[in-house]
C-alpha cells in the first residue's frame, strides 16, 4: 500500500473525537483518475496562460475524447472494488471520475484508513487522520480519493442586511434617489454592461453547497423587477444534493437566491442550471465538474459563491478542483468565483494572511469586493468593501500556487506602506460592490432583503459575461491574461483596505484589476 499524494488529514481545529465511526454506516467515495493525453492538455493550458489562442477551444464532446481516462484505469478501479467488496455507483470518463460505495468497514479496510466521528461547533462529522492508502497498481493512476471524511468543506460568502418592506420599489441610481441599496439591473447600468445582449442563447451554471429556491419567490421577485417572462431556473441534482429550501433566509437559501436572482436580473434570457450538491470536498468538486462538463446545459459560464482558506483543504483536493478548472479552461469555459468575506486572513485564526480557494486557482476568475456610491446615473465612490469587523473582501498572496504569467511584475501593496513583490498567484483578479450597506435587493423565503459579500460579485460578473458572450456569438472562456493585458477595460480602485493590503492604483490585494466597464470589456472579446 502507497500514500496517495496530498491525501493528508488532520481534524478541524476544535473538533473532538468521539469514538470509532459506525462500521455498518454507508458511504459513497470519488476515485479521481489520471486523464489521457496529459501533456498535450498541459501544451494547451500553457498556450491559454500565455493568451494564446491558436489552439481554440474544445467541445465537451472532443474533451472527454482527447482527455477523459483510460477505459483500463477504469477497469482496473472496477476489480479493485470487487476485491473489497465495493460496488460502482457512477462512472464518468469525461470526468475521470469513479464513484464507489460500500460501508465504513469496506473503505476502511480497502484504503487504509480509520474512520472516526467528531463533533464540532459547527457540526459532527465523519474524519480521519493521515492519509488515504493505495495498492501500487492503483496508486499509480488515481489522482484523489474524496468523500471517505465529510466535514463541511467551505462557507458561504454573502451577508445580509435587512430591508424595508418598501425595497422593490425600483430606485434609480439619480440624486433624488440617493440609494443605498440597488437593484442588479442598477448595477449592471452603473458598471456599463452592454445594454443591447440579455443573455439570450447562453446557460449560466450556478454551483450551490445546499439550501434552495422557491418557484414562487422567484416569480416574484422577477415580476416586481420588471423581468418578464422570468427567467428559465433548473435544478440539477448533484452527489444526492438538491434544491431543498430551508425557510430560513439566513442559511443557505440565502445564497442561492442572491445568485439566481443576480444572474436572472443582468441577464435575464440565460438560462440557469443550478447544481445542488454537499458541503464536503467530494460534494463540491462533483458539482463544480459537473457544471463544466454538462453535455446537456452546456453552461458557458459558472458561478462560485463558496470557498474556505487554501489551508483547509487537502492538496489532493486542490488539485482535482484545479484540473475541473482547467478543464473549463480548455472547454471556454469561465468560472467566476467568490475571493471571500473576511479580509486579509481570510477567517483563519492563526494570525497569519490566508485567501480562499477555490478563487486562488490560477484558472479561476476571482471576484473581490467593493463599496460604491452612486448619483445621476454615475458611480460617485469605489472604495475597498471593510466594514470594520462585519467584513471585508479577500485577498492576498496564495501560499500553494505559483505566480501566473499574466501576473508578474506586480506588487502587493501594505497597509502600513510600502510594496514588494508579487511572488505567487495574487488574489482577487476583479471586483464589483459586495458592502450589504450598498446591496443588491433580493427576496428570500418570503422576505425583501438585503445582500452583500463577494457572493454577490461571482453571479454579477456570470451574467456580464453571459452578455457578452452572446454578443461575441463564441464563449470568452478564459479570459484572465486578456484582462490583464487591458487593465484599463476596468475601473481601477484605489482606495481602502483588506486588513493587511492596501488598494493602490493597477492591480492590488483587495480589488484586483478593478470593477467592470462592461462594455470596454466586452470590446475586448
Amino acid at each position: 500500500m502507497r500514500p496517495i499524494r496530498g491525501s493528508e488529514r488532520t481534524p478541524m481545529p476544535g473538533a473532538r473525537d468521539v469514538g470509532a465511526a459506525d462500521p455498518g454506516e454507508r458511504l459513497e467515495v470519488t476515485v479521481l483518475l489520471r486523464r489521457r493525453n496529459a501533456e498535450e492538455l498541459r501544451d494547451r493550458i500553457r498556450k491559454l496562460e500565455q493568451g494564446d489562442r491558436s489552439d481554440g477551444v474544445l467541445s465537451r464532446e472532443a474533451f472527454a475524447q482527447r482527455h477523459g481516462s483510460e477505459a483500463g484505469d477504469i477497469a482496473q478501479v472496477e476489480r479493485f472494488a470487487a476485491q473489497h467488496g465495493l460496488s460502482v455507483v457512477a462512472c464518468d470518463p469525461a470526468q475521470a471520475m469513479v464513484i464507489l460505495g460500500g460501508t465504513v468497514a469496506d473503505f476502511t479496510k480497502a484504503f487504509g484508513v480509520s474512520l472516526r466521528q467528531f463533533e464540532h461547533p459547527d457540526g459532527s462529522y465523519r474524519g480521519r487522520t493521515g492519509p488515504v492508502l493505495a495498492p501500487e497498481p492503483l496508486a499509480d493512476i488515481v489522482e484523489a480519493v474524496l468523500g471517505l471524511d465529510n466535514r463541511p468543506q467551505a462557507r458561504s460568502h454573502f451577508r445580509s442586511r435587512r430591508a424595508p418592506e418598501n425595497v422593490f420599489k425600483r430606485p434609480t441610481t439619480g440624486a433624488a434617489a440617493a440609494p443605498t441599496s440597488f437593484t442588479p439591473e442598477n448595477l449592471a447600468e452603473l458598471y456599463n454592461f452592454p445594454a443591447a445582449a440579455t443573455g439570450q442563447g447562453q446557460c449560466v451554471g450556478i454551483v450551490e453547497l445546499g439550501g434552495g429556491y422557491r418557484p414562487q419567490d422567484l416569480s416574484t421577485y422577477f415580476a416586481e423587477n420588471g423581468i418578464s417572462p422570468a427567467p428559465k431556473v433548473t435544478a440539477v441534482s448533484v452527489d444526492h444534493g438538491h434544491n431543498r429550501p430551508t425557510g430560513n433566509p439566513d442559511s443557505a437559501d440565502g445564497e442561492v437566491m442572491l445568485d439566481v436572482e443576480i444572474v436572472g436580473c443582468v441577464a435575464p434570457e440565460a438560462k440557469i442550471a443550478v447544481y445542488f450538491a454537499p458541503n464536503t470536498d467530494a460534494g463540491f468538486l462533483a458539482a463544480l465538474s459537473k457544471a463544466v462538463n454538462d453535455a446537456v446545459n452546456r453552461p458557458s459560464v459558472v458561478s462560485v459563491s463558496c470557498g474556505g482558506p487554501e489551508n483547509a483543504w487537502t492538496a489532493q483536493a486542490m488539485s482535482a478542483f484545479n484540473d475541473a478548472l482547467q478543464a473549463a479552461a480548455s472547454m471556454g469555459v469561465t468560472v467566476c468565483v467568490a475571493s471571500g468575506d473576511s479580509g486579509s486572513s481570510d477567517g483563519a485564526s492563526d494570525g497569519a494572511d490566508h485567501v480562499d480557494f477555490p478563487a486562488s486557482s490560477p484558472y479561476a476568475l476571482a471576484c473581490g469586493g467593493t463599496s460604491v456610491r452612486a448619483s445621476n446615473g454615475k458611480i460617485t465612490s469605489e472604495v475597498v468593501w471593510n466594514d470594520a469587523g462585519g467584513g471585508a473582501t479577500g485577498g492576498g498572496a496564495s501560499s500553494v500556487f505559483a505566480l501566473p504569467a499574466w501576473q508578474e511584475g506586480l506588487k502587493l501593496t501594505r497597509t502600513g506602506g510600502g510594496t514588494q513583490a508579487l511572488a505567487s498567484r495574487g488574489v482577487p483578479d476583479v471586483s464589483g460592490d459586495a458592502d450589504p450597506d450598498t446591496g443588491y435587493q433580493v427576496r428570500v423565503d418570503g422576505q425583501n432583503l438585503v445582500f452583500g459579500g463577494t457572493s454577490a460579485v461571482a453571479p454579477l460578473w456570470a451574467g456580464l459575461l453571459a452578455r457578452i458572450n452572446q454578443l461575441a456569438g463564441r464563449p470568452a472562456g478564459y479570459i484572465n491574461p486578456q484582462l490583464y493585458r487591458q487593465p484599463a477595460a476596468l475601473r481601477e480602485v484605489t482606495q481602502g483596505d483588506n486588513g493587511d493590503f492596501a488598494a493602490s492604483p493597477g492591480w492590488n490585494a483587495c480589488t484586483g484589476l478593478g470593477s467592470p466597464n462592461g462594455a470596454k470589456i466586452a470590446a475586448l472579446f
